[in-house]
């Protein structure tokens, strides 16, 4: 029998500190684990389920997570993209127990379900996947498969020759001519007329208002970085970055106005996001996922969508969610 189990704790202002101490240092850990981050949401909007796992008193793993159908079903994340558990580099054994550890939890307090998304195994600072297997040993299933598409930035800065002959042949030209130019900006309310006008071609709305931007701006600045690109005074196209973790970049938004579109400022946006990136010593640009929206079926993929992003260098990265029915 385990004389020292992992004990779970149910999260406490208290443990504020505690917690983002453990994200920064953290193998797993994103902006979207932050509570800094999660604050930018109005209070009541969720009802907020933060779990901590500790070890002989060690705080050994945290998943933020919210609760939904009257309590009886535990979502990591809520309001944001990624959720999961968040661990140090841990062996398996300690991946396990914290595994079985949330299951205890989950049958003391009477869940009926449990759903969980966490970030890609690109954001790991190192690559391990033992918490997804022993989420699977332990018989989670899958909810949901959604495929992202991210650039592996191995070239460093010879990244462009690795750029499919169209991507390379249009940048190039872009650069030589110097017609659009692509600036770092705090011109939120600009990129939103941008966003909207993108959104409402596809038949969708943006997943943050305004507001919600430039809260976030004013919550976690260190890891939001706004480009738009200028056709002389016009920005045309934008490109909202969230800086995930010191491995990830992504494009949250990617966004131009059609009218704009023969000048094809989003390979131009492109270039730079990803010459930004290597300068900084990333290693990953994630570009997001790559869904039709208007499809009854969530998983089905854009298959334009894919072989635009694929003339970047990029590849299929899969953004999964684990679901847990109690019996």
């Amino acid at each position: 029998m385990e004389c020292d189990p992992v004990v779970v704790e149910e999260y406490r202002p208290e443990h504020r500190a505690e917690w983002e101490a453990f994200v920064a240092r953290s193998n797993n850990g994103t902006m979207f684990h932050r509570l800094q981050f999660l604050d930018y949401h109005p209070p009541g909007k969720y009802r907020f389920h933060h779990l901590l796992f500790r070890k002989k008193g060690k705080l050994v793993g945290v998943m933020p997570g919210g609760l939904t159908d009257d309590g009886q079903v535990l979502w990591s994340p809520v309001g944001a993209s990624y959720g999961g558990i968040v661990t140090e580099d841990i062996p398996f054994a300690l991946a396990l127990e914290i595994v079985d550890a949330l299951l205890d939890y989950g049958r003391r307090r009477g869940l009926r379900e449990l759903f969980l998304i966490p970030a890609p195994f690109i954001y790991s600072r190192q690559y391990s996947q033992n918490l997804e297997y022993a989420l699977l040993y332990r018989r989670f299933g899958f909810e949901h498969h959604y495929i992202s598409h991210a650039i592996h930035l191995r070239h460093g800065h010879n990244f462009l020759r690795f750029f499919d002959k169209t991507a390379r042949k249009t940048i190039r030209k872009q650069l030589r001519e110097g017609r659009l130019r692509v600036c770092e900006s705090e011109d939120y309310e600009t990129f939103y007329h941008i966003l909207l006008h993108n959104k409402a071609r596809h038949g969708a709305k943006p997943t943050h208002s305004l507001e919600d931007l430039y809260r976030l701006r004013q919550l976690v600045p260190e890891h939001l970085r706004l480009l738009l690109v200028y056709d002389g005074d016009t920005a045309v196209a934008g490109s909202l970055l969230f800086l995930c973790n010191p491995k990830v970049v992504l494009c949250f938004y990617n966004m131009m106005l059609y009218p704009y579109k023969q000048l094809r400022p989003v390979y131009l946006l492109m270039y730079e996001i990803v010459r930004w990136a290597v300068e900084q010593g990333y290693e990953w640009v994630d570009i997001g996922v790559s869904q039709d929206t208007r499809a009854a079926d969530p998983m089905t993929p854009a298959l334009s969508l894919i072989a635009f992003k694929e003339r970047f260098d990029s590849r299929g990265i899969l953004r999964s969610t684990f679901h847990y029915r109690f019996r």
